[in-house]
């Protein structure tokens, strides 16, 4: 059975994963519970997730030539992941993230994108028959727009589904959301972009008008432990997620999108992808670090027996 065929492009970072027992304020010192390097990037993390459900994954990305990016490579070569497409840079270093978490699983990330700032879109074109051939585009925002932009237009007239996680925020154009078919931003996320606070359904649903005016043809609105707002042009409905202990929030989004993907990629119904992907997510935040949070679609099924 062939495996459906996603390519993510994006960034890919190394973390650097502190636990607390509270965020520190501006000026503080705090002694950590923990401390712990891991793999992580926004592109890296929804290439993992994506991969160990069991989903042919091409990663187009950026790295340096230091042992945070040796390492990198190496870890998606194990993943299965295809790697043909992920430049080494000589002059800029790897992408690294600072992240503080504290007991309650809530987090805050510092990234220095290094190599990921440098991803062009020449990096892009070079798997341009990789995106031709693929059923979903993944991307996010830790790399260019300018790169963004132009892989959302190869996938979009090639025929592929184009998945965009608005992350982190910024103000996207007409132009660019037009190119994606699915929108997947979180509540933070989603007021940046229309400027209203989304705190519950009716929110929700006031934000999603405005990026629907905005071009965005199909809309998932991450609320956390209230599950995933989807809004299209037929509904407008709010799917729940397995309430769970959170132990590290820091990529259940990205986890999240990577399921999406996949599922998107297997030609599932949108609302049962979402329930796949909040399942897919709700487990990463039980886990601590981002790469090591991913499920393997057996420990998924393990998990919706709990």
């Amino acid at each position: 059975m062939e495996k459906p065929k996603v390519v993510v492009v994006g960034s890919s970072n190394t973390d650097m994963v502190t636990k607390l027992e509270r965020l520190p304020i501006p000026g503080e010192t705090l002694i950590a519970k923990s401390f712990i390097i891991a793999a992580g990037g926004k592109g890296a993390n929804q290439a993992v997730a994506t991969a160990r459900l069991g989903g042919e994954v091409t990663f187009v990305a950026r790295v340096g030539t230091d042992i945070f990016g040796e390492q990198a490579v190496q870890n998606f070569q194990k993943e299965g992941i295809i790697t043909d497409f992920i430049v080494k840079d000589n002059e800029n270093p790897s992408g690294v993230a600072l992240i503080f978490v504290d007991q309650e699983g809530e987090n805050c990330i510092a990234v220095a994108s290094g190599a990921n700032s440098k991803l062009s879109p020449e990096d892009v074109t070079a798997a341009k028959e990789k995106i031709k051939d693929a059923k979903v585009l993944l991307l996010q925002l830790e790399t260019p727009l300018e790169t963004v932009r132009y892989a959302a237009r190869l996938a979009s007239e090639a025929g592929a589904k184009v998945i965009l996680n608005p992350a982190p925020a910024r103000e996207l154009d007409g132009a660019l959301l037009n190119l994606i078919t699915i929108l997947t931003p979180n509540e933070p996320e989603t007021e940046l972009l229309t400027g209203v606070k989304v705190e519950d359904e009716k929110s929700a649903r006031e934000a999603a008008e405005i990026l629907r005016k905005k071009g965005v043809a199909n809309l998932i609105i991450t609320m956390g432990t209230k599950g995933s707002f989807l809004v299209t042009e037929e509904q407008a409905i709010l799917i729940p997620t397995k309430k769970v202990k959170a132990v590290d929030t820091t990529a259940a989004g990205d986890a999240f999108n990577g399921a999406l993907a996949y599922a998107i990629a297997e030609q599932k119904p949108l609302e049962e992808a979402i329930r796949f992907a909040n399942l897919t997510g709700a487990f990463s935040a039980t886990k601590l670090g981002a790469q090591p949070s991913m499920p393997t679609l057996d420990e998924l099924h393990q998990f919706m027996e709990v």
